[in-house]
């Protein structure tokens, strides 16, 4: 697919940016994030290794717009971990039984 990322166009393919991110440690995702296999990267990291450009040339909306066109989700905060088991914390300390 073909977008256009600080003024630079780039052919990108979901599999390439998958590729590129295998090995990659996510760093902490504060703000816009997208989830690449079963690990949830910043955009901007993303963006930096499949442009190889400096990550203050673009914006995160961007690479976000490229990776939904890709068929990637994207979120604008990070996405919340579910409660184990689905139950709910005891107030007073207890285990609940």
């Amino acid at each position: 697919m073909r977008c256009v990322i600080a003024r630079f166009p780039f052919d990108l393919v979901k599999s390439e940016v998958e590729t590129k991110m295998e090995g990659i440690a996510p760093e902490d995702v504060t703000g816009a994030c997208v989830v690449i296999g079963r690990k949830v990267y910043p955009v901007k990291q993303v963006g930096e290794i499949i442009t190889r450009q400096d990550r203050r040339d673009f914006t995160a909306g961007e690479v976000t717009r490229a990776l939904v066109r890709l068929g990637f989700t994207c979120h604008e905060t990070p996405p919340q971990a579910p409660h184990a088991s689905g139950s709910t914390p005891d107030p007073f300390g207890g285990t609940g039984a």
